[in-house]
């Protein structure tokens, strides 16, 4: 087997244009070609990233043949179809989150995978911070016994575009998403019932779009323990990422980072720094992280940290959150779409 991935980036929006950075930090990748609705912008752009091919047809990536995997960065209501293109093509996928607005979707094109033989690796980069890894891991040691309660609070530092509000899929689907797939992973047990509560606090042309900007979600696992999920669309101090695990032997805690952790006191205040600022800072390192794990994986034919799986339980949940929201009770995972992908 090849010890270099040769890849091809589907989508040069930020987050795209994110992953190549990344992954030129890593000396078994190649990235040959990238492909964007739009290059005529592109072309400095990837002269300077030494990218071979620029195209406005993703296909001439499936069609390489020495392309090994593609990173799918387009917006989500393309994901499932590339996904389904790119397996049949044998190419490895990275794709962001989530998959696809639609469970169903998103089962039809891992169905497309496992059929294929391919890897698919879901972009949820939080898996791969030092702190949740930690957390996880003394989870897993039964260093704080038998979890009994999961606290998670992730709030942006500013709201989005209402154009991106319009197309994001809504608040459980584009944002709290992340928090339901590290709920899994950090409880490493099932979600079983979903109870959500969200409405419009910071800016109501959110919910003119359709959508909620202030949201609690409760979480039953299937081990017994609860959880509680809060999200903001802004947090006037910084990006907050906190979580806590309580368990009958101790608790676990990962607090935000901060630029440096000095301290100043006064006789009139005691002061420290506000957290990072947005997600591009606050997880550096864990986009790294990923995209050299899934890197690894394709090479020496391992399973990725984050499966496809693991992409289609958080929208299931994302989806029960909706029911909830909307019906105004709790929504258990069953009454939702059960198929386990």
């Amino acid at each position: 087997m090849s010890n270099v991935l040769t890849v091809g980036v589907i989508g040069a929006g930020r987050i795209g244009k994110l992953h190549v950075d990344n992954l030129k930090l890593i000396p078994q990748i190649k990235i040959k070609a990238v492909s964007d609705v739009v290059v005529d912008h592109l072309h400095d752009w990837a002269t300077t990233n030494e990218i071979d091919v620029l195209t406005t047809n993703y296909s001439d990536l499936l069609n390489d043949g020495e392309i090994d995997a593609v990173f799918i960065c387009s917006p989500t209501n393309t994901h499932a179809a590339i996904i389904k293109e790119a397996a049949q093509a044998k190419k490895h996928i990275f794709c962001e989150k989530p998959v696809s607005f639609s469970v169903e979707e998103t089962h039809d094109a891992l169905k497309a995978v496992e059929a294929a033989g391919v890897k698919l690796q879901v972009g949820f980069n939080r898996r791969f911070d030092p702190n949740f890894k930690k957390v996880r891991e003394l989870v897993q040691t039964n260093e704080i016994g038998q979890p009994h309660v999961l606290k998670i609070t992730s709030r942006d530092p500013q709201p989005p575009s209402i154009d991106y509000v319009r197309a994001s899929g809504g608040l459980f689907m584009d944002m709290m998403i992340h928090d339901f797939d590290m709920a899994r992973y950090i409880m490493d047990s099932e979600v079983v019932e979903v109870s959500a509560q969200g409405t419009v606090l910071v800016d109501p042309a959110i919910g003119e779009a359709g959508d909620i900007d202030t949201a609690i979600v409760t979480l039953k696992f299937e081990n017994g323990a609860l959880g509680v999920i809060d999200n903001s669309r802004q947090a006037v101090y910084g990006y907050d990422q906190r979580l806590e695990v309580f368990g009958n032997k101790g608790v676990a805690t990962a607090d935000n980072c901060i630029p440096t952790t000095v301290q100043v006191s006064t006789s009139e205040h005691v002061v420290k720094e506000k957290p990072l600022y947005f997600f591009l800072e606050r997880y550096t390192q864990a986009y790294v992280e990923e995209v050299k794990e899934f890197a690894t994986a394709c090479l020496t034919d391992q399973p990725v940290t984050c499966s496809g799986n693991d992409g289609f339980q958080a929208e299931r949940i994302a989806k029960a959150a909706k029911e909830s929201l909307l019906s105004g009770r709790p929504v258990r995972l069953e009454e939702s779409y059960v198929t386990n992908g």
